[in-house]
């Protein structure tokens, strides 16, 4: 019997076939759902020429926090992952550039000290090589079993992405589903350009701790992308199938600002 696979969203079955020809994205009613990081880079880059780097970084226990060494552990067997985002350089469409993804599959995608280091490193490595810098967030915020050192990790990455401007090389954000906490507040919302995905989940704290800070009832559907680019913090949303065309566009017009 051929396996079958239910819609998140919609609950339809559809073929696991249908589901990985079409990116993760529903047939019937187009939800995107989260793709594995491998995935995603072997959507994007050109075949063979993805060459990862910081993939030897770990993180440790810098709070010495009892039980996080163990769920490190079992997050790096699940998820075939060492870490909540890979790194590293490839080409799209012929264009060089810099890409960090970042998936929930590992804690959540939440930002500790060795991903704030490896988006700051990619970063780094785009301004240094003046190549586009592209980053594709997924995050539930950050990695508070760190404590002061996942916090630490948001002027950090946005130190790099000002580094990035000083030296007038692009850096492109794309939001997945979802991107919430302290990844939104800081590089997440720093990109010359930031996209999303259709449906995507993106804010800073839940829409109850919200409504209970202001006292006032949200609108509906205020932290989905569509919300997000009504409101002008999107400046666009891209289907899973144009993504890969949009950020070697976005690439080539911005070619002139990669300048010594």
């Amino acid at each position: 019997m051929e396996a079958t696979r239910a819609c998140p969203a919609c609950h339809q079955q559809s073929p696991a076939a249908t589901w990985e020809h079409s990116l993760m994205v529903c047939p019937h009613c187009g939800h995107h759902d989260r793709l594995e990081a491998a995935l995603r880079i072997a959507q994007i880059a050109d075949p063979g020429s993805f060459r990862e780097f910081g993939a030897d970084l770990r993180s440790r226990n810098p709070i010495d926090l009892a039980g996080y060494d163990e769920k490190l552990m079992q997050h790096r067997k699940q998820s075939s992952m060492n870490e909540a985002v890979v790194t590293g350089n490839c080409t799209i469409e012929g264009e060089l550039a810099v890409v960090a993804v970042m998936s929930f599959d590992f804690m959540g995608g939440s930002m500790g000290s060795v991903v704030g280091e490896k988006i700051t490193q990619a970063m780094f490595e785009g301004a240094l090589e003046k190549k586009a810098v592209i980053i594709f967030t997924a995050s539930g915020g950050a990695r508070m079993q760190e404590g002061i050192f996942s916090l630490m990790q948001m002027a950090k990455t946005a130190s790099a992405a000002a580094l990035l401007e000083q030296t007038v090389v692009p850096l492109f954000i794309v939001l997945t589903h979802p991107t919430t906490g302290g990844v939104t507040a800081s590089f997440a919302m720093l990109g010359d350009v930031i996209l999303a995905e259709p449906g995507a989940l993106i804010g800073f704290a839940g829409p109850r701790v919200i409504e209970g800070t202001i006292g006032q009832q949200l609108p509906e559907g205020f932290q989905t992308a569509e919300f997000q680019l009504e409101k002008g913090f999107v400046d666009a949303i891209v289907s899973r199938d144009r993504l890969r065309s949009t950020l070697a566009f976005l690439i080539r017009t911005h070619k002139g600002t990669c300048h010594d």
